[in-house]
């Protein structure tokens, strides 16, 4: 897992989107550095620097423990929780299981129902695929530009080209892992209606994988949510439009801030 940076004030965890790494947060780090912020970009298991223990089940609450046993190596005791797609499901988990070191949160591109049957059905038979070492490079260039939306594609074409290298680069037995952890994990909405943080639930336009009905079903659980929509952007918020990003994520910090001053405590 990436260290945090020194900074002042409430640290921001980044958790990345499958089958991506911490380095997908890298230019909304970089801003959120500059102005001052503790930033830690989170590797999750078998991405990154993080290695995929070979005897654990597939489940989003072990990397959510994961995270807090990060956050206690550092001396922290609670931060602003950012996550966009798979990263949005372990801040979910995370948030069911240490709801107290949450102060803020900011969901990207991901949605708070459990899978449909269906759905979980489709991410089992994609994990089992993935390791096939004759159908990847296929699944691969199938299934990735969905991640990203219509303009983006048609307009950047290298960052489509990026994000096709780092999914071609993925270590399948870590992306079947996380598939079926993803597929395995619970119904975040009772979570999100119990939590009394500032909130952001963040949807692109054109994101082929998240609709806008899911979005607004997860930020309307959040007592203290919103729901932004930004245009152009499909599921990668933080690749797509980086600024924007940091503004969302600048503001959600001021408003944490304002709920509990730096140096108030939880119960």
């Amino acid at each position: 897992m990436s260290d945090a940076k020194t900074g002042a004030g409430l640290p921001v965890v980044l958790l990345h989107a499958l089958p991506l790494d911490s380095a997908m947060w890298d230019g909304p780090a970089r801003a959120l550095r500059a102005r001052g912020h503790r930033v830690l970009p989170i590797d999750q298991r078998g991405f990154g620097g993080t290695p995929l223990p070979a005897d654990a089940a597939p489940s989003l609450d072990l990397v959510a423990d994961d995270l807090a046993r990060a956050l206690d190596r550092r001396g922290l005791g609670s931060a602003l929780v950012a996550g966009c797609s798979m990263g949005g499901y372990t801040a979910m988990s995370f948030l069911r299981r240490h709801p107290h070191r949450v102060r803020a949160l900011a969901l990207f591109a991901a949605r708070s129902a459990a899978d449909t049957p269906k759905q979980a059905a489709a991410r089992l038979r994609f994990a089992d695929l993935i390791t096939d070492d004759s159908l990847r490079a296929g699944i691969v260039a199938d299934t990735t530009p969905s991640l990203l939306g219509a303009t983006t594609r048609a307009r950047r074409p290298r960052l489509l080209d990026r994000v096709t290298a780092l999914a071609r680069a993925a270590d399948p037995r870590s992306v079947a892992w996380a598939q079926r952890a993803i597929a395995a994990r619970g119904d975040s909405l009772a979570a999100l209606s119990a939590t009394d943080v500032p909130a952001v639930v963040v949807r692109g336009e054109e994101d082929e994988l998240v609709s806008p009905d899911e979005a607004r079903e997860s930020a309307a659980a959040l007592p203290h949510g919103r729901l932004v929509t930004l245009p152009g952007v499909g599921h990668l918020a933080p690749l797509e439009a980086p600024g924007k990003t940091v503004e969302i994520l600048t503001a959600l910090l001021a408003a944490a801030q304002a709920a509990r001053p730096t140096g108030a405590t939880a119960c």
